[in-house]
């Protein structure tokens, strides 16, 4: 692998990917602790369908760190970026967390800060190192590290009860049962067992993007669809119409398929 030289003297910005998730969130207090505030830089990259409470939750973390958010946005939805590059996300490909995360990043980062000007961090934790792993090589020259997957090694209930300690209240979709506190709830990686849950906490939230999947596949002239129906034959299209009435229907589905949100490293 391909390493990058910092020379003694030189001041590097220490730049913490700031998802709005409890991994970020501990990853910037062992990046504060080992380096202070004064060069240390909480970004911030909106996708503009956040859930409300996530930007509560951000601005609190940001005061417990210490260091002001810098937010970012490209200024569209990841509808409006399907819409833009004719290709609607999946669980294999995320033209919107690629547009609206990982290359405004990037972009924000190069116009800035020469490669052994700064360092990144992502809140990614022990438990998924293998993402790390997968990440880091595509990056260089630009150094990215991992705080969470070296130890002390934390559980997504050390972190939770760490928040607590230091008086911060959680982000209620962790509360609620979903995976990561990113779209709402929302994510075109997520599987059935998230959308049901989507439907069952924000059944508004779930139709907005119900119509503009429909939407979509009346504008890009396909039969396609962000879940599977995997029941038995050939995998079909799952429309999120038609998912919703098979959950109001009661039934059933597959109730451990979450997915995976991985907007940074995938």
């Amino acid at each position: 692998m391909q390493t990058f030289k910092f020379y003694s003297g030189m001041t590097i910005k220490h730049i913490v990917l700031f998802s709005g998730g409890t991994g970020s969130w501990k990853a910037a207090q062992r990046v504060r602790d080992e380096f202070g505030t004064e060069d240390m830089v909480l970004l911030f990259t909106d996708v503009l369908i956040e859930d409300k409470d996530l930007y509560r939750f951000i601005e609190e973390a940001a005061v417990n760190i210490g260091v002001p958010l810098t937010k970012i946005a490209d200024g569209r939805t990841p509808w409006e970026v399907f819409f833009d590059v004719k290709m609607m996300g999946n669980t294999r490909v995320d033209p919107c967390s690629k547009a609206l995360k990982r290359d405004l990043a990037d972009k924000w980062i190069r116009e800035r800060f020469k490669p052994e000007e700064c360092i990144m961090y992502v809140g990614i934790d022990w438990s998924e190192i293998n993402r790390y792993e997968r990440m880091a090589p595509r990056k260089l020259p630009y150094v990215y590290k991992a705080p969470l997957t070296e130890p002390p090694y934390l559980s997504k209930t050390d972190m939770m009860r760490d928040l607590v300690i230091e008086g911060i209240e959680p982000p209620r979709l962790y509360e609620m049962g979903f995976p990561h506190n990113n779209c709402g709830g929302f994510c075109v990686k997520a599987g059935q067992a998230q959308f049901k849950l989507l439907h069952e906490k924000f059944p508004e939230r779930y139709e907005q993007h119900a119509q503009k999947e429909q939407e979509f596949r009346e504008f890009i002239g396909k039969d396609v669809s962000i879940l599977r129906d995997r029941r038995g034959g050939p995998v079909k299209p799952f429309p999120l119409t038609d998912f919703r009435k098979e959950v109001e229907s009661k039934t059933k589905i597959d109730e451990q398929d979450f997915g995976g949100c991985g907007c940074f490293t995938d």
